[in-house]
């Protein structure tokens, strides 16, 4: 039976993608906040939770993220930045995956094909930013997406069946997104980890270091 790690399987999407893995017989295994102590804002706290689990994975998900942190939401201008909040949302967002980058090496299969999915954010995408806005959101999920891609060179010498890549899920219908799905085209969770589910399994070792969409599609870094 194929195994899959979801880190963040407390959250909408997490969870979702958890339910979606398990109707497709694989076996899931999930480590969070909720239920684990999983901390970013205590670094040793990831080492401790995924030191509890044994290898080999041949999927792991990092689901974790956050739009507002602790009152700070996305600003609307350039001006309305706030250091505070910009370290919050780069501490959840940017170096919070990092640390669990740093600590999966050894529960990734290596005799076999396997991939690192790291859900990001097309507003990460510097060469997609036509709006402006949301200016510490965007630069956390575009040091993950730098993270992401220099991890995965590394992940390549040392399991060179894998693929290590971010995603963008799309709007999804979650308490974290419910403040800005208005003016955006939105799809439930389930809805959602369907879509992902196909496309991290259809993730080749070609494409380690992408940023593909919830469809699959290339976005521009």
């Amino acid at each position: 039976m194929q195994r899959v790690l979801i880190i963040g399987n407390s959250g909408g999407i997490g969870a979702a993608l958890e339910t979606e893995y398990t109707s497709r017989q694989w076996s899931c295994e999930g480590v969070s906040r909720s239920y684990d102590g999983l901390d970013f804002k205590y670094p040793e706290t990831v080492a401790l939770a995924l030191g509890k689990l044994k290898p080999s994975f041949q999927t792991i998900i990092i689901a974790t993220g956050a739009l507002t942190i602790n009152g700070y939401k996305p600003e609307k201008t350039i001006r309305a930045i706030s250091a505070n909040g910009m370290a919050e949302q780069m501490q959840i967002n940017a170096i919070g995956p990092a640390v669990i980058l740093s600590n999966i090496s050894r529960l990734l299969a290596k005799d076999c094909k396997s991939r690192v999915a790291v859900l990001s954010a097309r507003v990460g995408s510097i060469g997609d930013n036509r709006l402006g806005g949301w200016i510490s959101y965007r630069a956390a999920k575009a040091a993950l997406n730098q993270i992401v891609h220099t991890a995965s060179i590394e992940f390549a010498r040392s399991h060179p069946q894998s693929a290590c890549f971010s995603l963008h899920p799309g709007t999804v219908e979650t308490p974290l997104t419910k403040e800005f799905i208005t003016t955006h085209q939105s799809k439930s969770p389930s809805a959602t980890a369907v879509s992902l589910f196909n496309v991290i399994e259809s993730i080749e070792a070609k494409d380690t270091g992408c940023f593909f969409d919830q469809n699959g599609l290339s976005v521009a870094w």
